[in-house]
């Protein structure tokens, strides 16, 4: 079984949240990227979101915007991404998603980088900028190595859309808490959650919560209506100011041990 799909069997027995650090690639560089993964892993994250560098990365705000640059110009490729993951593999189980935009994907060549991507240890693929309408060949690709697919849902898509991702989507459906970039918010709007409910049903998938989930406190809020959360530009923004002090990394850990404490425990508080 993927481990995706087996991850959210085993969390909805005990009645956990998905705890789902995000981080770029390359950022610092390539042995820092090896050294994050295995703190996610040994530090409570249930799925690892691993993000490809692109040089126009439209869906991401200026905290991630600036790391994709930066390793973009360090010259983090996919196969350095590849070898990163076999090598994490080696040793951790934790389910890793690469998320990316699909041009790196298809210059790769989809079937090579279905491939590739499997043999290293990948588990799923985001691919933010592909329409589920568009997605059919890429998915076969994806489904013929045991990898699962995964699309955004936002609190504007239509029900066209949703029974379209019904069809492609496997392991969870990512849903955009709010319109625009990543990035952290002060406040999140609480009608979302009659979205959220709405797309589980009608996919009979995890609903995952993504873009903007700054801390605990927005974990807690929504804990009853999601099945995961999906924490980026709060940790990238706190990994960055990590490397210039011990203090600033303890920091660090300490906000990402809080984040996974809230998403396994929050209903036993």
């Amino acid at each position: 079984m993927n481990r995706i799909v087996n991850t959210f069997k085993k969390l909805k027995k005990t009645g956990r949240r998905a705890c789902i650090p995000y981080m770029t690639a390359g950022d610092p560089d390539l042995d820092k990227t090896l050294e994050l993964l295995v703190f996610y892993a040994e530090n409570g994250a249930d799925i690892i979101e691993l993000g490809v560098p692109f040089s126009d990365p439209m869906a991401d705000g200026p905290v991630i915007q600036e790391v994709m640059e930066k390793a973009v110009e360090g010259g983090t490729t996919l196969k350095d991404i590849f070898g990163i993951v076999k090598r994490f593999r080696s040793r951790y189980n934790t389910p890793i998603i690469l998320m990316g935009y699909y041009n790196p994907f298809w210059a790769y060549g989809i079937g090579k980088f279905a491939g590739d991507a499997r043999d290293a240890g990948v588990d799923g693929i985001l691919t933010v900028d592909l329409p589920p309408e568009e997605a059919d060949d890429f998915v076969s690709f994806l489904k013929g190595t045991g990898l699962v697919s995964i699309f955004l849902a936002t609190p504007v898509t239509d029900e066209k859309r949703i029974r379209t991702i019904r069809k492609f989507a496997r392991g969870f459906v990512y849903f955009v808490s709010v319109t625009g970039v990543t990035g952290e918010r002060f406040e999140l709007p609480h009608d979302i959650t009659e979205r959220i409910g709405a797309i589980h049903d009608r996919t009979g998938l995890p609903v995952v919560i993504g873009f903007g989930i700054s801390g605990p406190e927005f974990i807690g809020e929504f804990y009853s209506y999601a099945d995961g959360f999906v924490i980026g530009s709060a940790l990238v923004k706190r990994w960055g100011e990590a490397q210039r002090s011990d203090e600033k990394k303890q920091e660090f850990k300490a906000f990402f041990e809080k984040l996974a404490y809230v998403c396994h425990n929050h209903n036993r508080t």
